[in-house]
């Protein structure tokens, strides 16, 4: 057993499995604390680095293309604090550190793991249920459906068509962006109803548009990994393997479907402003964007 404890977490490696757990002290991010522990078969692992530092050094984790639903999730967005397959570790403990690295390199060795991308995902992902507070509402996924119930703060036109359910088998791509600086980020359900007209997320129904509080807007990604885990794998793309799933969703679909998309969410835009619900300002905008969108 090869293991490391440092405030950021601890990491212990028994010869098959590399066991990841973050610290519980108010330096490591809450993303972090709430992902919890992780366990990562040594079939998972690419590499690991060791990388000295002045003060400090770090170990860090490098993962096989597609062998991880949260790195296909995150797209490497992911802030490298909030990084799972990270630890930041003492200058007097370089050494145990160095040590970890060392067995797990040479149990990699020893088993021939290879380093390309994997077939299937060897980690699970967080455990569904799953639900998040966001800045524009709460987005939850029990593993068959994802809902999103809007906030106060939220879009007119999205709290008017009240909660979103959305169908995984109906899912084809889930996009997520973090907010950075003064650039909003997004967390969006592309279905195949969907592909072909997105809206911007602070008016896209099936968008959550992510501002305010980073530390909790970041816990979206739980969501979005949750999901991933449960869609068709990448390697499991045949013919037009590197095509975007977007592109692959219509690809066969005749453009009568896209103009029964738009006339549907015309016809939708049109109750709320029969209603009330919109002004005549808020109605033209939004139609504008629809129409832009497809």
């Amino acid at each position: 057993m090869a293991e490391i404890i440092q405030r950021d977490g601890t990491w212990a490696f028994d010869g098959s499995t590399v066991r990841i757990t973050p610290g519980l002290h108010r330096s490591v991010p809450l993303f972090r604390q709430t992902y919890g522990e992780v366990a990562v078969p040594l079939e998972a692992v690419a590499d690991v680095v060791h990388e000295p530092e002045r003060r400090r050094c770090r170990l860090r984790l490098r993962l096989r293309e597609g062998a991880d639903p949260l790195l296909r999730a995150t797209g490497g967005r992911l802030p490298d604090a909030a990084d799972p397959y990270r630890l930041l570790v003492d200058l007097d403990r370089a050494g145990a550190a160095e040590y970890v690295a060392e067995e797990i390199r040479r149990a990699l060795l020893l088993d021939q793991i290879p380093k390309g991308p994997a077939r299937t995902y060897l980690l699970p992902g967080p455990p569904v249920p799953v639900s998040v507070r966001s800045s524009d509402g709460t987005v939850s996924f029990d593993g068959v459906q994802v809902r999103i119930d809007w906030a106060d703060t939220s879009d007119r036109v999205k709290r008017a068509t009240g909660p979103r359910i959305i169908a995984v088998d109906d899912v084809v791509q889930v996009e997520w962006l973090p907010g950075s600086g003064y650039e909003d980020g997004f967390l969006r359900f592309v279905t195949r109803e969907t592909a072909f007209s997105k809206l911007p997320p602070e008016k896209d129904p099936y968008a959550l548009d992510l501002w305010g509080n980073a530390r909790r807007n970041l816990l979206t990604a739980l969501v979005a990994t949750a999901v991933t885990a449960r869609l068709p794998h990448p390697s499991a793309r045949t013919g037009s393997a590197a095509a975007d799933p977007v592109e692959r969703a219509g690809a066969g679909a005749p453009r009568a479907a896209h103009h029964d998309v738009l006339l549907r969410r015309l016809r939708e835009l049109g109750e709320l402003h029969r209603d009330g619900v919109l002004t005549d300002e808020e109605f033209a905008r939004t139609k504008a964007v629809v129409l832009r969108g497809f």
